[in-house]
């Protein structure tokens, strides 16, 4: 597996030690912006801006795009945060989201070389959102085997949803073909194969 980390993660640690307004509204003594924190919130953004316009696109161009545009920013953004962690005092608050983000850089600037990975895990989270409402259900799983079980339903049915597949249909064709088909024909039955077969299937007998 390749670790691919979150920039809204990273932007969160640094927003809240910009926000005056969040502090004002918890009833916190109101403390000055800090300089550092608004400027790496400033840098990311200007990340995510990038990101906003290519949304949608292919792999390639999305690739493209980040090469061209996002690293040099990227590049900036490293030297500028090893820059000022150097004259920092170690009892500045900002000091721990830029140890953070650069004792993991390599990961948080992976995605602006692959086309395929996201700027962040939101889409990710939100898939789990679900997962999240029911944990409770989660406690009668009666064993680790069963909640073994269930997580690996949660993940085929979540992969099916990923490739605009009806987890309902697809299952059901699976457990109905799995137990005749040769195993080296299993692959035909991942969610991303299963639809591209069955789109082929349904065209020639149109």
């Amino acid at each position: 597996m390749t670790p691919a980390f979150c920039f809204a993660h990273a932007r969160r640690k640094f927003f809240e030690l910009a926000d005056v307004s969040r502090s004002a509204r918890r009833g916190k003594s109101l403390r000055p912006v800090s300089a550092t924190a608004l400027e790496a919130v400033k840098r990311i953004d200007a990340l995510f801006d990038i990101e906003r316009e290519i949304n949608g696109r292919s792999t390639e161009e999305r690739l493209a795009v980040r090469q061209e545009q996002s690293k040099p920013l990227l590049i900036e953004l490293e030297a500028w945060l090893r820059l000022e962690l150097g004259g920092l005092s170690r009892s500045s608050p900002v000091i721990e989201p830029i140890n953070y983000m650069l004792s993991r850089w390599a990961d948080f600037a992976r995605y602006a070389d692959d086309g395929r990975i996201c700027m962040t895990n939101n889409a990710a989270e939100r898939a789990l959102r679900g997962v999240a409402c029911g944990r409770k259900n989660w406690n009668f799983a009666g064993s680790q085997r069963g909640a073994d079980r269930a997580a690996i339903m949660l993940t085929l049915i979540t992969t099916a949803r990923l490739n605009d597949v009806d987890p309902k249909v697809w299952l059901a064709d699976v457990l109905t073909r799995i137990a005749d088909l040769p195993i080296t024909r299993l692959h035909e039955l991942l969610p991303w194969n299963w639809k591209a077969i069955r789109n082929k299937a349904i065209a020639a007998a149109a």
